[in-house]
């Protein structure tokens, strides 16, 4: 269950770069890093806000000393979903099947069917053949794209900041539910779900060096090729980006912007969420607040896949 929901994360986090005018590329190098402070407007500590990637093979998955220091010095950590909270958690396989009893047969040739699912025999044998067909196309697509990781132990970054928050006993908390996460999902037609998915299976064999690439960028902490990266292999969902990404940066933007005015907080997102005149970074920007990169080495070297 705990490997899905990150490949449901990963999957939401395809991002479409907003255009930026000539002058501001100029006049700004861009910055990579991951982690941003979060300060002025009137707030007497900093906030920070961490790029993630919800899907990496174990060893990669590493924080930077001063990562550490920010978890432990926070009032809680906040993920897009309450990660510590089972029934929140759990409320996932209530969302994995279509809505009004479709099926992938009502989308899909018989022989595209079949493919699909002789490539979860094959690929993913511990789902169960009758519950393919019921489920939603995306759930099927981000399982496939996790296969691009060739490593024993399939991670995220979620797991690698829960883990050291625990050591301080800090409470995770999340910007949104699962409920809200299988609306976003929802607003996908099935149609279109069940295209991206036939894509996916044709492109499987080409998941390894894609990955690679993307993890290679994500090390670079490079965001704003990364989001590039994301938005050249979004094909059809891209034009679903203000259900994606837009409308939930808006509301993390308003909710994050209610909650550093009492506390310190880390909020640890999507790295697909920070960047563009749309992110984070820039709507927070946008509230008056200074979002600065900070300087974020990894505690150790990390492996190539």
């Amino acid at each position: 269950m705990r490997v899905l929901l990150i490949t449901v994360f990963f999957f939401l986090n395809i991002i479409a770069l907003p255009a930026q005018n000539g002058k501001e590329i100029k006049k700004q190098a861009p910055v990579k890093s991951l982690l941003w402070e979060i300060s002025g407007n009137g707030i007497k500590q900093p906030s920070y806000l961490f790029g993630t990637i919800h899907i990496m093979c174990k060893n990669d998955a590493l924080l930077s000393k001063k990562m550490e220091k920010i978890i432990a010095g926070s009032s809680a950590v906040y993920l897009e979903l309450d990660m510590d909270n089972m029934t929140e958690l759990l409320g996932i396989f209530q969302y994995m099947n279509m809505k009004e009893g479709k099926k992938l047969s009502d989308y899909l040739t018989e022989e595209e069917v079949k493919r699909v699912k002789d490539w979860f025999v094959k690929n993913q044998p511990l789902i169960p053949v009758a519950m393919i067909e019921k489920m939603k196309p995306i759930f099927l697509s981000s399982m496939i794209g996790e296969k691009g990781f060739n490593c024993e132990q399939p991670d995220g970054m979620e797991m690698r900041i829960m883990e050291e928050a625990h050591k301080y006993n800090k409470e995770i908390k999340g910007l949104e539910t699962m409920a809200y996460q299988a609306g976003v999902m929802d607003s996908i037609p099935y149609d279109v779900q069940a295209k991206e998915l036939m894509k996916s299976i044709d492109s499987s064999n080409l998941q390894d060096s894609s990955v690679k690439m993307l993890i290679n960028l994500y090390k670079q902490q490079d965001i704003d090729k990364l989001d590039t990266l994301m938005n050249k292999t979004e094909g059809e969902v891209g034009k679903y980006n203000e259900f994606l990404l837009y409308r939930r940066n808006r509301n993390w933007a308003d909710k994050i912007n209610t909650l550093i005015k009492s506390n310190a907080y880390l909020f640890a997102v999507g790295a697909g969420h920070l960047p563009g005149n749309k992110g984070l970074i820039a709507l927070l920007r946008k509230m008056g607040y200074t979002v600065k990169p900070l300087e974020n080495k990894w505690a150790l070297p990390t492996k190539e896949l």
